[in-house]
């Protein structure tokens, strides 16, 4: 699998989620098994990139290689500029959105809205990559099936973007209108795999090592993108990896090595977060670690009332040694659990 020069390890792609895929977290799942990640959103407004969130989300310090970026946006001058800004900032790809279904994105016209103004979608991808060629640095675009099941048009705006210069394509099996509701449909996907030559990826509901064989087989994508099922489940990558290549499943995780993933990921989080929003920010980190476990949600509750990260880390240490003296293997959570991410999701 090849994004442009980049060769990746294999074809699992953890998918650009605001409050959630920064850097310790992408850094994780690259270790446990995802070939590829794609950097939370980065707002093409240049008067917000000296924040305090973009200087975050622009951070790449250690990054496992190659680093991809999205940018949002709807004005193909800033889109481009913002891709200048980010390759200065060491990213390698950028990612144009044209997913998100939030409504303070898409109220502003950009994410999935774009979809609905084809002229314009196609003004940004056009603009983007003239800005990244000089670099040598390809350009890819997320989409869903289109704005609403009246209106999908992802096969005319992938052909588009592939004559535009675009060198990969995702596609979330869902409308704007959808949000996260329903079932993600593939047959879209399919049509669009079937429409371009280069690489496509399937992105929605997949949850499981045989919920990703059954997409690869229905829409011929080319990857995967896992979102949601991979939140406080770093280790979902090396499942399906295992099962693809093997049809086995890999045994679960051992508790200790569940415990020693969460502990290493909580030290990059403060790391990057400092102590009082790394504190508030990981505990639905942790919330999703431990959902569906035995006593998960007692220490989710005690959790969200400390103040420092030497208390989250004593908790989690106590609740994890009393877990392994029950259990070797962590304990199969229910399906059900899995919880909607946050609104910002690409």
């Amino acid at each position: 699998m090849r994004i442009g020069p980049h060769e990746l390890p294999n074809s699992l792609f953890v998918a650009p989620m605001a409050g959630v895929t920064d850097r310790p977290f992408r850094q994780l799942c690259k270790r446990l098994g995802a070939g590829y990640a794609v950097s939370e959103m980065v707002t093409s407004r240049k008067e917000l990139w000296n924040s305090l969130k973009t200087s975050r989300r622009a951070n790449h310090d250690g990054e496992v290689e190659p680093i991809a970026v999205q940018i949002a946006g709807t004005e193909p001058e800033m889109m481009a500029e913002a891709a200048a800004y980010n390759i200065d900032r060491g990213a390698q790809i950028i990612d144009i959105n044209m997913g998100c279904p939030a409504k303070k994105v898409c109220n502003k016209w950009a994410g999935s809205a774009l979809m609905q103004d084809e002229a314009l979608a196609l003004s940004i991808v056009e603009a983007v990559v003239a800005a990244c060629q000089p670099h040598g640095v390809p350009v890819t675009l997320k989409m869903r099936t289109g704005w609403c099941q009246q209106h999908k048009n992802a096969v005319r705006l992938a052909r588009a973007a592939e004559q535009a210069g675009v060198a990969l394509l995702t596609v979330h099996g869902r409308t704007r209108e959808q949000g996260y509701k329903g079932q993600a449909e593939y047959d879209t996907i399919a049509a669009v795999k079937a429409a371009v030559k280069v690489p496509v990826v399937a992105n929605g509901d997949i949850d499981s090592p045989e919920k990703a064989l059954a997409v690869l087989r229905a829409t011929g994508a080319d990857a995967l993108m896992i979102g949601r099922a991979a939140q406080g489940r770093p280790w979902i990558f090396r499942e399906i990896e295992h099962f693809l290549s093997t049809g086995t499943h890999r045994a679960p995780p051992l508790v200790a090595q569940v415990h020693g993933w969460l502990v290493e990921h909580l030290h990059d989080h403060y790391s990057l977060y400092g102590e009082w929003s790394g504190v508030r920010t990981a505990r639905k980190h942790i919330g999703w670690y431990v959902r569906g476990l035995p006593g998960g949600e007692a220490l989710r509750q005690h959790i969200n009332t400390l103040e420092s990260s030497d208390a989250q880390l004593s908790a989690l240490n106590d609740y994890f040694e009393a877990l392994s003296q029950r259990h070797v293997h962590l304990p199969d959570a229910p399906a059900a659990q899995v919880e909607q991410p946050e609104p910002e999701v690409a």
